[in-house]
């Protein structure tokens, strides 16, 4: 496994961790639909909430939750709305960043509820 990939993987450990201390119970890890992925998928309460989990070394060039770009939100959306109906999930959905710098042994997470919403035309 590639740097990249280990340290995404190790954010996505760190969140889903840190989600599950908050009370969220979560459902799916990496849950794929074509060529896109949703890294955690959980509940909050009635709440269905699809997490997208940015980490990074260095903020240098920006926080990590600047990568997930407007094209990136409608990937997420199509996917989730994919794993909706797949699930037979009649609830509300809510789209949440989660942000880890690993710096050293210094981890910063933020987590952004409702950080995107679908856009709806």
């Amino acid at each position: 496994m590639s740097a990249i990939h280990e340290l995404g993987k190790r954010g996505e450990e760190l969140a889903a961790a840190y989600l599950k201390e908050k009370g969220y119970k979560i459902l799916e890890t990496n849950w794929r639909f074509g060529h896109n992925e949703l890294d955690l998928i959980a509940e909050e309460g009635p709440v269905l909430v699809v997490v997208e989990v940015k980490t990074r070394k260095s903020n240098t060039m920006g926080e990590p939750e600047m990568a997930v770009t407007r094209e990136k939100q409608r990937a997420i959306i199509r996917s989730a709305n994919a794993y909706v109906r797949w699930k037979h999930r009649n609830m509300e959905v809510r789209f949440d960043i989660v942000s880890i710098l690993l710096q050293g042994e210094k981890i910063t997470i933020n987590h952004i509820p409702d950080a995107f919403y679908p856009m709806v035309r």
